[in-house]
Protein backbone atom coordinates (compact mmCIF):
# COMPACT_ATOMS: atom_id res chain seq x y z
CA UNK A 1 0.00 0.00 0.00
CA UNK A 2 2.69 2.63 0.74
CA UNK A 3 4.67 1.65 -2.53
CA UNK A 4 1.15 2.18 -4.58
CA UNK A 5 1.17 6.04 -2.85
CA UNK A 6 4.33 6.91 -3.45
CA UNK A 7 3.91 5.70 -7.38
CA UNK A 8 0.44 7.55 -7.32
CA UNK A 9 2.56 10.66 -6.01
CA UNK A 10 4.92 10.23 -8.56
CA UNK A 11 2.53 9.92 -11.76
CA UNK A 12 0.63 12.88 -10.07
CA UNK A 13 3.88 14.92 -10.47
CA UNK A 14 5.19 13.62 -14.02
CA UNK A 15 1.37 14.61 -15.42
CA UNK A 16 1.84 17.95 -14.24
CA UNK A 17 1.86 20.42 -17.08
CA UNK A 18 5.21 22.10 -17.49
CA UNK A 19 5.23 25.27 -18.52
CA UNK A 20 7.98 26.84 -20.97
CA UNK A 21 8.47 30.22 -19.60
CA UNK A 22 11.79 31.07 -18.44
CA UNK A 23 13.01 32.64 -15.51
CA UNK A 24 14.69 35.50 -17.29
CA UNK A 25 11.32 35.56 -18.68
CA UNK A 26 9.35 36.62 -15.91
CA UNK A 27 8.55 39.94 -14.85
CA UNK A 28 9.70 41.19 -10.86
CA UNK A 29 6.03 42.71 -10.74
CA UNK A 30 3.70 39.81 -10.21
CA UNK A 31 0.11 41.56 -10.85
CA UNK A 32 2.03 42.49 -14.34
CA UNK A 33 3.28 38.47 -14.31
CA UNK A 34 0.11 37.59 -14.13
CA UNK A 35 -1.57 39.18 -16.82
CA UNK A 36 1.08 38.23 -19.08
CA UNK A 37 0.15 34.98 -18.16
CA UNK A 38 -3.47 35.37 -18.42
CA UNK A 39 -2.79 36.91 -22.16
CA UNK A 40 -0.08 33.92 -23.16
CA UNK A 41 -2.50 31.79 -22.28
CA UNK A 42 -5.18 32.65 -24.89
CA UNK A 43 -2.18 32.94 -27.86
CA UNK A 44 -1.40 30.15 -30.29
CA UNK A 45 2.37 29.41 -30.47
CA UNK A 46 2.12 29.30 -34.62
CA UNK A 47 4.67 26.89 -34.58
CA UNK A 48 2.99 24.27 -32.51
CA UNK A 49 -0.24 22.50 -32.66
CA UNK A 50 -2.76 23.84 -30.47
CA UNK A 51 -0.61 24.95 -28.13
CA UNK A 52 -0.57 28.08 -26.01
CA UNK A 53 2.75 30.06 -25.72
CA UNK A 54 3.05 29.68 -22.35
CA UNK A 55 3.85 25.77 -22.63
CA UNK A 56 5.28 26.16 -26.23
CA UNK A 57 9.36 26.03 -26.19
CA UNK A 58 9.42 26.90 -29.80
CA UNK A 59 11.91 30.17 -30.24
CA UNK A 60 8.53 31.85 -31.86
CA UNK A 61 6.35 31.25 -28.60
CA UNK A 62 9.59 32.77 -26.54
CA UNK A 63 9.72 35.70 -28.89
CA UNK A 64 5.65 36.18 -28.27
CA UNK A 65 5.89 35.55 -24.38
CA UNK A 66 9.01 38.57 -24.85
CA UNK A 67 6.56 41.07 -26.77
CA UNK A 68 3.63 40.21 -24.37
CA UNK A 69 5.93 41.36 -21.47
CA UNK A 70 6.95 44.04 -23.30
CA UNK A 71 3.77 45.51 -24.39
CA UNK A 72 2.07 45.37 -20.83
CA UNK A 73 5.87 47.24 -18.89
CA UNK A 74 4.78 49.95 -21.55
CA UNK A 75 1.59 50.28 -20.27
CA UNK A 76 -0.98 48.84 -22.29
CA UNK A 77 -4.09 47.15 -21.63
CA UNK A 78 -4.14 43.50 -22.06
CA UNK A 79 -7.09 43.97 -24.88
CA UNK A 80 -4.26 46.48 -26.78
CA UNK A 81 -1.77 43.84 -26.05
CA UNK A 82 -4.23 41.02 -28.05
CA UNK A 83 -4.76 43.38 -30.89
CA UNK A 84 -1.15 44.25 -31.27
CA UNK A 85 -0.39 40.71 -31.72
CA UNK A 86 -3.21 39.51 -33.98
CA UNK A 87 -2.49 42.85 -36.19
CA UNK A 88 1.09 41.40 -36.37
CA UNK A 89 0.72 37.47 -36.85
CA UNK A 90 -3.41 37.53 -37.78
CA UNK A 91 -6.23 35.88 -36.26
CA UNK A 92 -4.59 32.38 -36.52
CA UNK A 93 -2.42 33.43 -33.49
CA UNK A 94 -5.13 34.06 -31.41
CA UNK A 95 -6.77 30.30 -29.70
CA UNK A 96 -10.38 31.67 -29.56
CA UNK A 97 -10.41 33.52 -33.32
CA UNK A 98 -13.11 35.95 -33.93
CA UNK A 99 -16.22 35.35 -35.01
CA UNK A 100 -16.22 36.91 -38.78
CA UNK A 101 -16.10 35.65 -42.62
CA UNK A 102 -12.41 35.34 -42.73
CA UNK A 103 -12.77 32.65 -39.75
CA UNK A 104 -16.07 31.15 -40.82
CA UNK A 105 -14.02 27.85 -41.60
CA UNK A 106 -12.39 27.72 -38.47
CA UNK A 107 -15.95 27.68 -36.84
CA UNK A 108 -17.35 25.55 -39.17
CA UNK A 109 -14.83 22.67 -40.46
CA UNK A 110 -15.01 20.76 -37.70
CA UNK A 111 -19.12 20.55 -37.81
CA UNK A 112 -18.71 20.31 -41.95
CA UNK A 113 -16.50 17.25 -41.51
CA UNK A 114 -18.34 15.58 -38.62
CA UNK A 115 -21.32 15.53 -41.18
CA UNK A 116 -19.47 14.55 -43.98
CA UNK A 117 -18.06 11.32 -42.65
CA UNK A 118 -21.66 10.60 -41.23
CA UNK A 119 -22.76 10.99 -44.60
CA UNK A 120 -20.73 9.04 -46.32
CA UNK A 121 -20.46 6.43 -43.24
CA UNK A 122 -24.32 6.08 -44.35
CA UNK A 123 -24.00 6.07 -47.99
CA UNK A 124 -21.10 3.19 -47.75
CA UNK A 125 -23.25 0.93 -45.71
CA UNK A 126 -26.05 1.74 -47.74
CA UNK A 127 -24.71 0.32 -50.85
CA UNK A 128 -23.42 -2.13 -49.00
CA UNK A 129 -26.70 -3.47 -48.03
CA UNK A 130 -27.77 -2.96 -51.54
CA UNK A 131 -25.40 -5.10 -52.88
CA UNK A 132 -25.40 -7.74 -50.20
CA UNK A 133 -29.28 -7.96 -50.58
CA UNK A 134 -29.65 -8.25 -54.45
CA UNK A 135 -26.93 -10.35 -55.22
CA UNK A 136 -29.23 -13.99 -54.84
CA UNK A 137 -28.50 -16.87 -56.46
CA UNK A 138 -30.15 -18.45 -59.34
CA UNK A 139 -31.55 -22.65 -59.23
CA UNK A 140 -29.29 -23.89 -60.82
CA UNK A 141 -26.29 -22.01 -58.62
CA UNK A 142 -28.22 -23.26 -55.44
CA UNK A 143 -27.85 -26.85 -56.83
CA UNK A 144 -24.79 -26.52 -57.75
CA UNK A 145 -23.43 -25.05 -54.16
CA UNK A 146 -25.40 -27.66 -52.86
CA UNK A 147 -23.61 -30.48 -54.41
CA UNK A 148 -20.13 -29.10 -53.75
CA UNK A 149 -21.01 -28.70 -49.85
CA UNK A 150 -22.49 -32.80 -50.36
CA UNK A 151 -18.87 -33.55 -51.88
CA UNK A 152 -16.97 -32.09 -49.57
CA UNK A 153 -18.89 -33.44 -46.42
CA UNK A 154 -18.50 -36.69 -48.08
CA UNK A 155 -14.57 -36.67 -48.34
CA UNK A 156 -14.58 -35.86 -44.72
CA UNK A 157 -15.88 -39.01 -44.25
CA UNK A 158 -13.63 -40.99 -45.75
Amino acid sequence: MRYLSIVLVLFALIATPTLAVEPDEMLSDPVLEARAREISKELRCVVCQNQDIDSSNAGVARDLRLLVRERLVAGDTNDEVLAFIQARYGDYVLLKPPFKPSTYVLWFAPSFLIFLVFVLGWRVLAVSNRTRSSHTLTREEEAYADQVIKNYQKGDRE
